[in-house]
C-alpha cells in the first residue's frame, strides 16, 4: 500500500504545479484584472523581440505587481530578532499542540540506539535531498529554464515530468543498497527532476518562499516528533486511508481541497512515514530487511515538497487578499 502511495505522490506534486497553467490561479486573475503598468515605448527593436524576451517581461511584471509590494504584516516590518522569535514561537507552539492532541499515549521505553541512528540517517539524507533540489532549482532558474518551461505545452510538461520523476524513483527503490554508485546516481536524478518541475516557484517573492519553508519545517518537525515518540506501529494503519486521500487530492480541481485537504493528507503521510521508518529499523535490526535510508528519505522528501508547495500558494493568496 505504501509502495502505491509513493507512485501517486509524485503525480500530486507534478500535476498540481502545472494546474496553474490550465486554470486561472489567484496570481493570473490578479494579473489580468489589474490595469497594465507596463507601457510599451516606441522602439524599433521591440518589433523584433523574441518570444523568450516577451515571456520574461510578462512574468517579471506580473510577479512584481503581486509579490514585490511591502507587506502589511507588522511582524514583517520588524527587525530580524522579532521575526526569528515569532518563527520560533510558531514552531514550538505547533509542536506542543500537535503533541498534546495526537500523542497522549507515548512509548514507555526510551528509543533504542539503532532506531535513533536509522532515523537520524534518514533525516540527514532528506535534508541533503531537499538541498540538492533547492540548489538545482536555483541554477536552472538562473539559466532561464523557468521561462522556457512556462512556454511549453502543459500536458507535455506533465507527461515528461511524470516519466522522469517516477522512472528515477522506481530505479532508486529497485537498486540494492550495496550498489552505492547507481543508487545515489538515480536518487540525484530524482531530485534534479523535482527541481526542474519546481523551478518556476522562484518567480515568487523570496520572503514568501522563506516563510513557507519555515512553516513546512515546523509542521513536519512537530509531526515527526509525535511519530517518533508514539507507541510502536500506532499510526501504521493510516496507509490505506491516506492513499485514498492522496488520490482525491491529486485528481481534484477544487482549489480549497487541493490546498487544505492536501496539507492534512501529507501531514498524515509524514506521521505514517516516520512510524514506517522506525518499523523498518526494527526489522533491519532482526536481519529481515536491508537498511536503506535513501529509499526512506524519498518518502519524506515528497511529503516536504507537497506541504511546501501548498504553503507557498496559501501565503501568496493571503498577501493578495490583504491588498
Amino acid at each position: 500500500m505504501s509502495f502505491l502511495a509513493r507512485t501517486i505522490r509524485p503525480f500530486a506534486v507534478s500535476q498540481q504545479v502545472f494546474k496553474q497553467f490550465a486554470k486561472p490561479s489567484q496570481v493570473i486573475r490578479a494579473f489580468h484584472n489589474s490595469p497594465p503598468q507596463y507601457k510599451p515605448q516606441s522602439n524599433p527593436l521591440r518589433s523584433t523581440a523574441s518570444a523568450f524576451t516577451k515571456s520574461r517581461l510578462t512574468f517579471q511584471n506580473a510577479f512584481k505587481r503581486n509579490y514585490q509590494q511591502q507587506s502589511a504584516n507588522p511582524l514583517a516590518q520588524g527587525n530580524l530578532t522579532q521575526r526569528m522569535l515569532y518563527g520560533a514561537a510558531l514552531v514550538g507552539g505547533t509542536a506542543l499542540a500537535v503533541n498534546l492532541i495526537f500523542n497522549r499515549e507515548t512509548r514507555g521505553e526510551t528509543m533504542p540506539d539503532y532506531e535513533r541512528a536509522y532515523l537520524n540517517d534518514t533525516f540527514m539524507h532528506t535534508g541533503l535531498g531537499i538541498g540538492i533540489i533547492a540548489i538545482a532549482a536555483r541554477t536552472l532558474h538562473a539559466s532561464g529554464w523557468s521561462y522556457r518551461l512556462m512556454s511549453f505545452n502543459p500536458w507535455l510538461v506533465i507527461g515528461v515530468s511524470l516519466a522522469a520523476s517516477i522512472g528515477t524513483m522506481y530505479g532508486t527503490f529497485r537498486t540494492h543498497p550495496d550498489n552505492y554508485v547507481q543508487k545515489y546516481a538515480l536518487w540525484t536524478g530524482f531530485n534534479i527532476a523535482q527541481a526542474a518541475v519546481l523551478s518556476p516557484l522562484l518567480f515568487m517573492n523570496p520572503a514568501i518562499l522563506a516563510r513557507a519553508g519555515l512553516y513546512t519545517l515546523g509542521m513536519m518537525g512537530s509531526i515527526a516528533f509525535v511519530g517518533a515518540t508514539a507507541k510502536q506501529e500506532k499510526y501504521l494503519y493510516l496507509g490505506g486511508p491516506l492513499l485514498a486521500g492522496v488520490a482525491i487530492v491529486a485528481l481534484t480541481w477544487t482549489e480549497n481541497i487541493w490546498l487544505y485537504g492536501g496539507l492534512a493528507v501529507f501531514g498524515g503521510f509524514t506521521l505514517y512515514d516516520i512510524q514506517k521508518i522506525l518499523h523498518h529499523a526494527r526489522m533491519a535490526e532482526r536481519g529481515l530487511v536491508r537498511k536503506d535510508v535513501v529509499n526512506e528519505s524519498v518518502s519524506l522528501e515528497l511529503d516536504f515538497l507537497n506541504i511546501f508547495i501548498r504553503m507557498v500558494q496559501i501565503l501568496g493568496m493571503r498577501q493578495n487578499n490583504r491588498r
